[in-house]
C-alpha cells in the first residue's frame, strides 16, 4: 500500500487549492472574454503541472503507483471533456454572456472538487469495509456504460434538472444578469439571477458526474490519494480547456461511444478485481494493460470521429445522457 504522509497530503492539497484560488482570483478580478490564445496557454501549463506531479510522484514512490496515476487521470481527463459538452449545452441554454463564463467554470470547478473529496473518502471507506463494493461500482459502472451508449446520440435536458426546476418555482428570478452577480433586489424583493440558476445546473451535473468518476478512478487503483490528486488535476485545468475546444466539442462524433467502452471495461475490471479476491483462479486486469486499452480507445474515437466529419461536414457529437427517453423507432410517430 501506498504510505502518505500528513506534510505529503498537507503540501498536495496546499498546491491544489493554491492553483484554484489563482484561477479564482484571475477569473473574478478581471471578468472578459478569454482568446483563444491565453485558453491555450493556460491549458498546456495545468497539463504540464500535472504531468510534472506525476514524474516526481512516480520518482519518489515508485512507477507502479505513478502509472496509476497517469491511467487516472487520463481516464478523469477524457470523463471531463464529457462534463465540457454538458457545459456548453447549460451556458448556450441559458445564454450566459461570454464575460461570465469563466466566473460560472471557476465555481463549478471549486463545487466538483469538493464533491468529489467528499465522494472518495467515502469510496475508501466502503471499499476498506466491505469488499463486495468493488462489485457494486463494477455493476453500476457497465450499467452506466449501457445507459451512455444507448442515448449516445442524445443531448441531456438541462430543464428537466430537478434543482432548476425547484429554484425556478421558489425564487424569484431576474431577466438580466445584473452584473455577473448571483443576488440582487427586484421590485423591493430579493432576488437570484440567472447566473444562480446556471450554478445549481452546473453544480447538480458536477454531481452526477462525481457519481460515475469516482467508482471508474477507484477501478484503475485503491489508493485514495492518487484518487484525488488525479481528480484534481484533471478538473483544475476545465475552465482552460472550456475555452479552448468549446468550438471543436462538437466534431468529437464518437466521444459518447469511447467512454462507454472505458467505462465497461473499467467496471469488467472492478468485477473480475473482486472475484479474485474471492478465488485466485479468476483473472485481474493489470494497471498497464488497462493504460493501455484507454489509450487505445481514446485514439481511435479520435481518429474515427475526424474521418466521420471529413465523410459527413453535418455530423456533430452529443453529450450522451443517462436517463433519456428511448429516440422513437424509424416508422413511428414522433
Amino acid at each position: 500500500m501506498l504510505e502518505v504522509t500528513a506534510l505529503r497530503w498537507t503540501l498536495t492539497i496546499g498546491l491544489i487549492l493554491g492553483l484554484l484560488a489563482l484561477d479564482l482570483g484571475l477569473a473574478a478580478a478581471r471578468p472578459h472574454v478569454v482568446k483563444f490564445r491565453e485558453a491555450a496557454i493556460s491549458s498546456i501549463l495545468y497539463i504540464a503541472v500535472a504531468i510534472a506531479f506525476g514524474l516526481v510522484f512516480a520518482a519518489q514512490v515508485g512507477w507502479g503507483f505513478g502509472a496509476e496515476y497517469f491511467a487516472g487521470y487520463i481516464v478523469e481527463k477524457s470523463l471531463s471533456i464529457d462534463n465540457l459538452f454538458v457545459f456548453v449545452i447549460i451556458m448556450s441554454t441559458f445564454a450566459v454572456p461570454e464575460k461570465y463564463q469563466q466566473k460560472v467554470l471557476i465555481f463549478g470547478i471549486a463545487m466538483a472538487l469538493v464533491m468529489r473529496a467528499i465522494f472518495i473518502a467515502l469510496g475508501a471507506v466502503l471499499l476498506s469495509l466491505f469488499s463486495f463494493m468493488f462489485l457494486i461500482f463494477g455493476l453500476v459502472l457497465v450499467v452506466t456504460a449501457v445507459q451512455l451508449y444507448r442515448h449516445r446520440n442524445v443531448d441531456p435536458d438541462v430543464h428537466d434538472n430537478v434543482l432548476v426546476r425547484v429554484a425556478r418555482r421558489g425564487l424569484t428570478v431576474t431577466k438580466e444578469y445584473e452584473g455577473g452577480r448571483l443576488f440582487t433586489r427586484s421590485a423591493g424583493r430579493r432576488a437570484v439571477t440567472p447566473l444562480f440558476i446556471v450554478l445549481l445546473a452546473i453544480g447538480s451535473t458536477d454531481l452526477l458526474f462525481a457519481l460515475d468518476s469516482i467508482p471508474a478512478i477507484f477501478g484503475i487503483t485503491d489508493e485514495p490519494y492518487i484518487v484525488f490528486t488525479a481528480n484534481a488535476f484533471a478538473l483544475l485545468g476545465l475552465r482552460a480547456l472550456f475555452f479552448l475546444v468549446k468550438g471543436l466539442l462538437d466534431r468529437l462524433v464518437y466521444l459518447s461511444t469511447g467512454l462507454a467502452l472505458i467505462l465497461a471495461f473499467i467496471g469488467v475490471k472492478l468485477v473480475l478485481h473482486w472475484g479474485h479476491g474471492i478465488d485466485d483462479r479468476v483473472p485481474e486486469i493489470s494497471t498497464n494493460f488497462s493504460l493501455i486499452v484507454i489509450a487505445v480507445v481514446l485514439t481511435v474515437t479520435s481518429i474515427a470521429s475526424i474521418i466521420k466529419v471529413r465523410m459527413d461536414p453535418t455530423a456533430r457529437a452529443h453529450a450522451g445522457s443517462l436517463t433519456a427517453e428511448d429516440p422513437p423507432r424509424s416508422g413511428q410517430a414522433s
